[in-house]
């Protein structure tokens, strides 16, 4: 994906996303989703701000259809944060100011 946005798949879900010993914002996403990559720039840019206080990973829901199913991803995108390998917040579509609330749910776990 990027250097602050790793790609996470269902076989590396329980170790990256639950077994996380940080919050970890999951971006679920498809490839052709216009949204979706509208969203990407923003998520990167709260990756890189949160580098080593929080991981970010997205999840392709056309490649890996356990996750989504698990967690009731009906439509995409949808950001959910996990601490401790809860889910803690979601955000279904683009958030109206998008950098500032994704960072607000980051910072709710962080403090």
């Amino acid at each position: 994906m990027s250097e602050f946005v790793a790609e996470v798949t269902d076989s590396k879900w329980e170790s990256e996303v639950l077994g996380s010993d940080q919050p970890v914002l999951v971006d679920f996403w498809a490839a052709w989703c216009g949204p979706c990559r509208m969203l990407a720039p923003t998520v990167e840019a709260v990756a890189e701000k949160y580098k080593g206080k929080a991981k970010v990973v997205k999840l392709n829901v056309d490649e890996n259809v356990e996750s989504p199913a698990k967690y009731g991803i009906r439509g995409i995108p949808t950001l959910i944060l996990f601490k401790g390998g809860q889910e803690v917040d979601r955000h279904v579509g683009i958030p109206s100011n998008a950098a500032v609330s994704i960072a607000q749910m980051i910072e709710k776990q962080l403090a």
